[in-house]
């Protein structure tokens, strides 16, 4: 008898991975992708088998690691949120040109309406742009019988597969049968020549990869993740992506409309249902959650004149996640009956926690740049990010995983001064390192503020690469030992503090300010577990 049990999405996967015989695990956390990782690092029957699982210093080390694992022939799984395919994608389009040898599978958890990213991009994107597989799963049961077929799809046909989930099925629970339990693969080192991505080898495996595609279409049409109900009576045509076909169920039996609908969830896209249902329908309304990805690539398999309608065509909104009310109302049922927004209620914009030692950091910083009307502060991806907000509003920029300490030099190297640059520990290692190195090559007139909570505070507490090394780092990078100067901010230290940044703040050249102070969250916890 099957065990059932109540799971997350990204619980899901988890426990899918380890019951299909994963070796490691390889991720940066990032909502909504962390669950899964510390999951498996939790889990009693992955800490029996000895699954290897670090947080790894950004997305493309972990790639590369898993890459690794993969080359010696074992199941390896790396996670990510969407944005962090940018940083691995190097390793990540690379890896489809060498193949895998061990099953090699990457979770990318997309955040439609950017609950807690700084875009909505669509990792499909990716996957086409690379040309491997993906699973798209439309339940929590789905999300954890697609890992074990994610592994062998990826050892049968020696590609990386790619598993897509959005926030709402990864952050939502459901009951969930489990399956048998895997062995583990025996270590079985890549003999293949192809890893090695010399020009006269990586033509070879590109034209491999080439090769594979019709193979891998003619998987995707046969998949029972992928199904077509055709309703002769019905001229609407739907394709519904993952999580939307739990929604077009839900408004069809709610409305009694007829429809066919293609069911989606293996890609590449299977052109031979999409065809039959074409042929059934008088029009095809696209519904995903995401990017208009399948809209775009049914138009060009179906001519310009096919009457596809979708995101693009405004029969759903263009931005933000679905929800149950806009696809039944891109179907045409009865609008929903929505409460009117309440006009009395006083805005809560979230803010930094009580007692956090990055509100001592931006009261500081405050008070000294008073003295300069033309400082600017570059800003970081971080818990710190809302110093941008009330009562602070320090900074001026937040774009990317580093970029506060490229975009103070740049800024700097047009003239402007101060330039201050304040970027997280965590993301200091992930990203940081990089930029500060050309500034010191570069002699650039920054101020850099490496905020260190000794975690990885916004995503939950996870360790931080850098944790007691930012010294040893930023000196290793070239920083004059005298110009990194490490404070405790609290309040009874302002004085010292705000000296210290006016100091560094007139050192012409790089320096470097850590205001050290531990979490208040992790601290809390730490608290607690010793009692």
């Amino acid at each position: 008898m099957k065990e059932k049990r109540l799971l997350l999405g990204d619980e899901a996967i988890a426990l899918g991975a380890i019951n299909a015989g994963l070796s490691g695990v390889y991720a940066y956390p990032g909502t909504p992708s962390t669950e899964i990782t510390e999951f498996i690092q939790t889990d009693p029957a992955a800490l029996e088998k000895g699954i290897r699982s670090r947080w790894c210093t950004n997305e493309k080390t972990a790639m590369e690691a898993a890459l690794g694992m993969s080359y010696a022939g074992k199941r390896a799984l790396v996670c990510m949120k969407h944005v962090g395919m940018n940083v691995c994608a190097d390793a990540f389009v690379n890896s489809a040109i060498t193949g895998t040898n061990g099953g090699l599978v990457v979770l990318a958890a997309d955040d439609p309406s950017m609950h807690s990213s700084q875009n909505e991009q669509d990792s499909r994107f990716y996957a086409s742009f690379a040309m491997v597989p993906v699973f798209e799963p439309s339940t929590q049961q789905e999300a954890y019988d697609m890992v074990a077929e994610a592994f062998d799809l990826s050892e049968r046909y020696a590609t990386p597969v790619v598993l897509r989930v959005v926030t709402r099925l990864a952050h939502s629970r459901a009951g969930v049968e489990v399956g048998e339990v895997r062995a583990q693969n025996a270590l079985n080192p890549s003999a293949d020549r192809g890893w090695v991505l010399l020009p006269a080898i990586a033509r070879r495996q590109y034209a491999k990869l080439i090769d594979k595609q019709p193979a891998l279409l003619e998987d995707s049409c046969n998949s029972r993740f992928n199904k077509l109900e055709i309703d002769p009576q019905a001229g609407l045509g739907i394709i519904a992506c993952g999580i939307a076909y739990n929604y077009v169920r839900e408004a069809l039996a709610s409305s009694g409309l007829k429809a066919s609908v293609l069911k989606v969830s293996r890609y590449p896209l299977p052109e031979k249902q999409i065809r039959e249902l074409a042929a059934a329908s008088s029009r095809i309304l696209v519904i995903e959650d995401g990017q208009p990805v399948v809209e775009s690539k049914i138009h060009e398999l179906l001519g310009a004149g096919a009457p596809i309608e979708g995101r693009l065509t405004g029969a759903l909104p263009r931005t933000g996640e679905l929800t149950p009310d806009n696809v039944a109302l891109a179907l045409g049922c009865e609008a929903p009956q929505l409460n009117a927004q309440a006009q009395n209620l006083a805005a809560r914009p979230p803010q930094l926690c009580p007692g956090c030692g990055h509100r001592d950091v931006y009261a500081a910083l405050n008070k000294v740049l008073e003295e300069y009307p033309d400082a600017r502060v570059f800003g970081d991806i971080g818990c710190y990010t809302l110093g941008a907000l009330p009562p602070f509003k320090t900074l001026a920029s937040c774009v990317d995983m580093g970029a506060s300490i490229t975009m103070a030099k740049g800024a700097a190297d047009s003239g402007l001064f101060p330039a201050v640059a304040v970027i997280g520990d965590s993301t200091f290692t992930h990203s940081g390192m990089t930029g500060l190195l050309d500034a010191v090559n570069d002699n650039a007139n920054i101020t850099v503020v490496i905020s260190d909570n000794l975690t990885t505070a916004m995503t939950g507490g996870q360790d931080s690469a850098g944790t007691n090394k930012f010294e040893a780092i930023c000196k290793g990078l070239g920083v004059e030992p005298e110009h990194i100067r490490v404070v405790v901010p609290i309040p009874a230290n302002m004085p010292q503090i705000t000296e210290i940044i006016r100091e560094e703040i007139n050192y012409k050249g790089v320096s470097v300010i850590i205001p050290r102070r531990e979490c208040m969250q992790t601290l809390r916890r730490h608290q607690a577990s010793r009692k």
